[in-house]
């Protein structure tokens, strides 16, 4: 719980700031006030009361600024730019999202955004939420005009307002002025430029922007414009600026524009998880990781992170077509991609595009040895294991139901027996069933054909009597009881 110090009303809404500002001044009984307006609490309970009551209030005024939207809005939304959260109600992803949303739309209403935030519960109006699209929850999406753009990026409030904010504004921004680009660079760590006049290439560019603005931004400048170390061989031109340099657009080597931005919209080092790597699988690069554990500051940590580091940026002309570099802490992740258990510190690079990856042959002692394994990778030399062959889908099956059942037994035992014990308690009451049916139904089916026999020939059942009965003036034959059976049908 946050102590009173740290809730601090906003003053950009009045209401809230007056109502906030009183109930800061509230002295609940037990406390007494010490000059310069302080008060003493002599009950924690008390102070506990009051933060509780401060954060409810702040809470309550954050929800007011998220529209709820009905079927009314399918008319309405044109008329303004959306940003819309899809959710269902029994959805656990999507409560966790609400107090970030709540966040958001107070956010962007303190800001003066032209952007007006909304929920709609997608299981309500399942109609309109297929109209969008809507395949999973919870689905942002940011609705202008006719267009759609939907949020992949981390469900977090500055992630999901910056993306707001990019998707809001113009396709392509111009730059006109040194001080303008200058302000750009230092703000964002990867955008793109394209300078030059009308061109078939600005065509392109402006293709590329309208599909890839959901992850990057994109900017239009004059040679003038653009700062005195760039060297442009002709023009016009289309270049990324990150990792504190830049690289030109070469359609002969790097093929088609939207396939080369969307390569190049990342980082050339990262701190990889799982949400990225999924991201960096539409790329087609191989991701080499460092998987290490951040905690532990012993040198084989640091010194695989190190050299990561130092591939990627001393070698970045010859593999940034080809691989993608970062570090990862931990290897639960990559344990349950890989269906393996990894040690920590390793490195293991992933082709995200089909499921294969490579584990080290060797000792990595250096920058020389990573190159090396890079480059016996690239010619085949380096056997892949894993893939997307129909083998390891079912592997993949397998390891998902025990993963999930795991998971299960060790986070609620008693609910992992309820839900596996009682269908296989059903099931076997079933089996029992059915077997002691076969056994009693094989029973009576051998009474009833000796009891049809002997219907239908009961002119022989009568010669075989005669011939078991002594004749006269033999020596008496003692009778051969009759089966149990026989007597009982008999008497029926």
């Amino acid at each position: 719980m946050l102590p009173p110090s740290q809730l601090v009303a906003k003053p950009c809404f009045g209401f809230r700031f007056r109502v906030l500002s009183r109930l800061k001044n509230f002295y609940p009984p037990g406390s007494r006030r010490h000059g310069q307006g302080r008060i003493m609490v002599s009950s924690p309970r008390l102070c506990d009361m009051r933060s509780d009551l401060i954060v409810l209030l702040d809470m309550a005024f954050c929800k007011g600024f998220v529209e709820d939207l009905d079927e009314s809005f399918k008319d309405s939304r044109k008329d303004d730019i959306w940003l819309v959260d899809f959710y269902a109600p029994w959805c656990g992803h999507c409560k966790k999202l609400e107090p970030i949303w709540n966040e958001v739309g107070l956010e962007m209403k303190s800001i003066g955004s032209p952007v007006k935030v909304g929920k709609m519960d997608a299981t309500s109006y399942s109609s309109i939420a297929s109209e969008f699209g809507v395949r999973g929850y919870p689905t942002i999406k940011l609705l202008k005009g006719d267009l759609a753009y939907n949020y992949r990026g981390p469900r977090t409030k500055n992630d999901i307002i910056e993306f707001a904010h990019r998707v809001s504004g113009a396709l392509i921004r111009p730059l006109p002025s040194q001080q303008m680009f200058e302000h750009v660079q230092k703000r964002h760590r990867v955008f793109f430029v394209y300078i030059g006049g009308e061109s078939p290439l600005k065509e392109k560019y402006i293709d590329a922007a309208s599909e890839l603005i959901v992850y990057t931004y994109f900017f239009s400048a004059s040679e003038e414009v653009v700062p005195e170390y760039v060297t442009l061989k002709e023009m016009p031109a289309v270049l990324v600026f990150k990792d504190e340099t830049y690289f030109v657009y070469d359609e002969y080597e790097d093929g088609d524009l939207s396939s080369w931005i969307n390569r190049e919209r990342f980082q050339n080092y990262l701190t990889v998880d799982g949400f990225l790597l999924y991201e960096l699988g539409d790329t087609g690069k191989l991701v080499a990781i460092a998987v290490i554990d951040e905690k532990n500051t012993s040198t084989e940590h640091t010194r695989l992170k190190s050299i990561i580091q130092e591939v990627a940026r001393d070698y970045r002309d010859q593999f940034h077509r080809d691989f993608q570099f970062g570090h990862m802490d931990g290897n639960d992740y990559i344990n349950t991609l890989l269906m393996d258990e990894l040690k920590v510190p390793t490195v293991v690079v992933l082709n995200t595009s089909n499921q294969q990856y490579f584990l080290l042959d060797r000792q990595i002692t250096n920058a020389e040895d990573m190159v090396q394994f890079i480059n016996n990778i690239l010619d085949g030399t380096v056997e892949a294991q894993g893939g997307d062959s129909i083998l390891q889908r079912l592997k993949r099956i397998v390891f998902d139901a025990k993963s999930t059942i795991v998971s299960i037994f060790k986070s609620s035992p008693l609910m992992g027996c309820f839900l596996f014990g009682l269908p296989l308690g059903v099931i076997s009451i079933m089996c029992y069933g059915i077997y002691t049916a076969d056994a009693d139904g094989g029973y009576i089916e051998e009474r009833y054909e000796v009891s049809r026999s002997e219907i239908e020939n009961p002119e022989q059942i009568e010669e075989s009597k005669a011939q078991q009965e002594p004749r006269t003036g033999d020596s008496p034959v003692p009778a051969v009881q009759e089966p149990k059976d026989v007597l009982e049908k008999k008497k029926d």
